[in-house]
C-alpha cells in the first residue's frame, strides 16, 4: 500500500488550485501556501510602503533585519490550547508552532535608520525611503577630432 505522501506530486501541489477541496477523487491543495506573508507594496514619490498580513502573530515574535541590501521579515508563533473538564481530565489539547520568512531587495544604499515599521491589528507596515540617485551632469562632452 502506497502512503498518501509517497503518491503526492509536490510540483503539481505547488501549481494546484487553492479552492480544490478534494472532491472527485483529488487531494486538497496543501496548506503550506497559507504561511506565505501576503504583502501589499505601494510606491510613492519618496518611498515604498509595505503592508504585510500577520494575523495571529505577536509583535514580540516579529523581527525585521537589513543585510546586504535585503530586508528580511521573520515571524513565529507558538500556541497551545487545552480544554479540561471539572476533574482536570483533558477533553482536548492542541498545539501549533509555525514560522514564516520573506525577503525584499531594497538596495545597498538604504540603512536601518532610514526604515520605519509599526505593527498594528495583525498588519506590519514598513516604510522604505527611496534614495535619490545622483543626477547626471548636464554639461556637454566634446570629442576631439584628429
Amino acid at each position: 500500500m502506497i502512503t498518501m505522501l509517497a503518491r503526492r506530486n509536490f510540483f503539481n501541489d505547488f501549481m494546484s488550485d487553492p479552492f480544490d477541496f478534494g472532491f472527485f477523487g483529488t487531494e486538497p491543495a496543501p496548506k503550506a501556501n497559507a504561511s506565505l506573508m501576503k504583502t501589499d507594496v505601494k510606491e510613492t514619490d519618496k518611498a515604498y510602503e509595505l503592508d504585510i498580513d500577520l494575523p495571529g502573530f505577536d509583535k514580540e515574535n516579529v523581527q525585521i533585519e537589513l543585510n546586504d541590501g535585503y530586508l528580511t521579515i521573520n515571524a513565529s508563533t507558538n500556541e497551545e490550547k487545552e480544554d479540561k473538564d471539572e476533574n482536570g481530565t483533558f477533553l482536548r489539547k492542541e498545539r501549533f508552532v509555525g514560522s514564516c520568512r520573506r525577503s525584499f531587495y531594497v538596495g545597498d544604499d538604504v540603512s536601518e535608520d532610514d526604515i520605519t515599521a509599526k505593527f498594528e491589528n495583525g498588519i506590519l507596515s514598513i516604510n522604505v525611503p527611496k534614495k535619490e540617485l545622483p543626477k547626471p551632469e548636464d554639461r556637454k562632452r566634446l570629442i576631439s577630432i584628429d
